[in-house]
């Protein structure tokens, strides 16, 4: 027979909208507990490889729905162990966006102007610095010759990466095994450890009931830490705040399931998830027009052939993120190392004869990988992903030892959706294609549907019920006490990486949160201190038992 146990919070989750929550509540005095459903792993235990079984598999998930795959985080410190650290800011039009009700989503209590404070937190604490060109490794460079060859802009793009600690390996999606990427294991985390919030992996949270005294039980189950198929004892904590910070794949699934014990859901649950307009392009450079055309070279006389050296994005063209722009029309266009996997596989070799994705023609793509660039295009899209009936547990339904599953979540893209895919395809084959120099094929969206990097707004916030799940407080509608702070609470694409919005947003939800504990019953004060910042995500603060 398990036993309760009880605490003022639990928060599910240790990405952003979850470290950041166990910070500021741990700080202020509540004790606080985080359960996250991935294992714990610090930077020795990185690995540089694909094998299976080894970290790539084990922080990652990657799930398959209907039209849509997802990959996203899956251990301790969430997506920022395994995001590309790149960080702008959302765009100033991105908070009038109308999008497919007809109306602004974004609270009216929300603007890039309101948000800017705490974007400037969520930038000190990490921190986030701008590189430098010197600093910008080849890919970057060979995106931002060809942009400047093409008349379009380039920027270094904003990240929170040591730089002067980084080695360019580009297996920072992997983990950073240098501690150069400053994930949470570095500074959030660490800081609600020290104050002490009780972390615990492998704990898959199933469902919330409601207790007669209006504090709520938080049920899970544990992990297996080599086959997550596989759960163990179940458990349950009892707190009178719960902080959802699943991720936007499982926070809704988690709250589906809980409407048996909990009571109906806002309408907006499960609904309106954004893939964040994304999309992929593979392009294949001829190297002579490299040196010839844009004058690059290095000092072995290869022009570029360096696909595999450098860290994600690291440049970017900002030229059509124009708020004059229709919306739908507007998009950002980053350089991107994509790791071999999905990268490889979902590539489509150019003016093939039969199938675009295999065959000969992409054993010939495959053998002039060095030459490749891959670009990220974040665009607007209608806000059209739909998940069904959650799984019996969890968040998906697992099909292998690790990473993989399929979900729920059923996407079908809008002809205004595409548009913007077909605008931005068009745009990276103008800027590339020009005058020879490289040959651009979008990934295909015939072996596992859509994909983003990026999960957004399945429980989003907003002004009116019947289209948002949560007031612009992060709470959950008709269930007090219970706040959503992950991406799935950012009500639409955001035509930029997200990671810098969600941080902002969760800093901005905490004020509100505490006061929402306070008059719950919990001594606990805000304090608006921010993370001091660690050397080592091995560092003893993190003292795991």
């Amino acid at each position: 027979m398990s036993v309760t146990e009880g605490t003022d919070v639990v928060v599910i989750g240790s990405g952003f909208g979850g470290a950041i929550a166990a910070y500021h509540l741990a700080v202020g005095g509540a004790r606080v507990v985080v359960l996250e459903r991935g294992p714990w792993l610090s930077a020795d235990e990185f690995d540089q490889d694909f094998k299976l079984g080894s970290s790539y598999t084990r922080i990652f998930d990657f799930t398959i729905g209907d039209g849509m795959s997802v990959l996203s985080g899956n251990c301790v410190g969430g997506g920022s162990v395994v995001y590309f650290a790149t960080m702008p800011r959302a765009p100033g039009f991105v908070f009038e966006r109308q999008g497919s009700i007809g109306r602004r989503m974004w609270p009216a209590s929300i603007s890039r102007e309101t948000l800017d404070p705490w974007y400037d937190r969520a930038v000190e604490a990490l921190p986030v610095t701008k590189q430098s060109w010197d600093q910008v490794p080849y890919g970057g460079g060979l995106w931002a010759a060809a942009c400047r060859h093409a008349g379009r802009t380039a920027n270094p793009a904003p990240t929170a990466v040591d730089v002067a600690r980084c080695t360019n390996c580009n297996w920072m999606a992997a983990g950073c095994k240098f501690d150069a990427k400053r994930s949470l294991l570095l500074n959030y985390l660490p800081g609600a450890v020290e104050h002490g919030a009780e972390i615990r992996p492998l704990h898959e949270v199933q469902h919330l009931s409601r207790n007669d005294d209006g504090s709520y039980r938080v049920h899970y189950r544990i992990v297996d830490e080599v086959d997550y198929r596989v759960l163990h004892g179940s458990g349950a904590i009892d707190a009178k705040i719960v902080v959802l910070a699943a991720g936007t794949g499982a926070t809704p699934v988690i709250l589906q399931r809980s409407e048996p014990t909990l009571g109906a859901m806002p309408p907006a649950v499960g609904r309106y998830f954004s893939g964040n307009g994304e999309r992929l392009n593979t392009a294949v450079f001829d190297e002579g027009k490299v040196r010839d055309l844009l004058g690059l070279s290095r000092e072995d006389g290869v022009a570029y052939e360096a696909h595999q050296i450098g860290r994600g994005p690291t440049v970017a063209s900002w030229d059509k993120l124009d708020g004059s722009l229709p919306e739908y029309e507007r998009f950002s266009l980053e350089q991107l190392y994509f790791p071999p996997g999905l990268g490889t596989i979902l590539a489509q070799a150019p003016d093939a004869g039969g199938p675009t994705w295999f065959g000969p023609e992409k054993k010939e793509l495959l053998r002039r990988w060095k030459s490749w660039l891959t670009i990220f295009t974040m665009s607007e899209d209608d806000n059209e992903g739909v998940f069904g009936p959650p799984p019996a547990t969890g968040s998906a339904t697992r099909f292998s030892q690790q990473m993989l599953g399929h979900s729920s979540l059923q996407y079908h893209p809008t002809p205004n959706t595409r548009r913007g895919w077909e605008l931005s395809d068009a745009d990276v084959k103008d800027i590339l294609e020009r005058d020879g120099l490289a040959q651009v094929t979008p990934w295909t969206n015939d072996v596992v549907g859509a994909y983003t990097v990026h999960p957004l707004s399945s429980c989003r916030i907003g002004d009116d019920p019947a289209t948002s799940a949560l007031d612009d407080r992060h709470e959950l509608r008709d269930h007090p006490g219970i706040f959503v702070t992950d991406g799935s609470a950012v009500p639409g694409a955001l035509t930029v990486n997200p990671a810098l919005t969600i941080a902002a947003l969760a800093e901005r939800a905490m004020p509100g949160i505490v006061q929402a504990a306070r008059d719950r019953g919990v001594s606990v004060s805000y304090l608006g201190d921010l993370p001091e910042g660690v050397e080592s995500s091995q560092a003893r603060v993190l003292g795991r038992t």
